[in-house]
């Protein structure tokens, strides 16, 4: 085998486990989603997007035998299941983080339009004791 094949062939193989640390990534991301670690999610996500990086150079230096190209497809399709999968969790979440600030937004008109009202209740109620009592 020449040093070229060799080196050809280490350049697959190492494009294709890229592609196989980017599946295990997704899926550990997956599994976090799925335990609401919406922080560990993100912190994941940093080392997700630099294999992404590191992905984009190889596959432009990198030309894959039909076999190697048929692994690539299969972890592709992987990944982007999974990746699919997250992307729904998310959106539940920011719905209901959305829900969540809607609510409070509204906790917060409804005590601006009320406590002016409250204090003035109070004050009221300070009054009556303070006046002259007839006997």
């Amino acid at each position: 085998m020449s040093a070229t094949t060799m080196a050809h062939d280490d350049a697959q193989k190492t494009l294709l486990d890229t592609y196989a640390a980017l599946l295990d990534s997704v899926t550990q991301m997956h599994q976090l989603a799925d335990n609401d670690q919406w922080a560990d999610l993100i912190e994941q996500r940093t080392h997700y997007v630099l294999l992404v990086d590191k992905l984009r150079e190889l596959d432009a230096a990198v030309t894959l035998e039909p076999s190697a190209q048929q692994q690539k497809a299969e972890l592709l399709e992987a990944i982007l299941e999974q990746d699919v999968e997250i992307r729904r969790q998310l959106i539940a979440r920011r719905d209901e983080l959305g829900r969540l600030i809607n609510v409070s937004q509204r906790q917060r008109s409804l005590h601006r339009a009320y406590a002016p009202q409250q204090g003035r209740g109070a004050a009221f109620s300070d009054d009556d004791d303070q006046a002259p009592r007839s006997s």
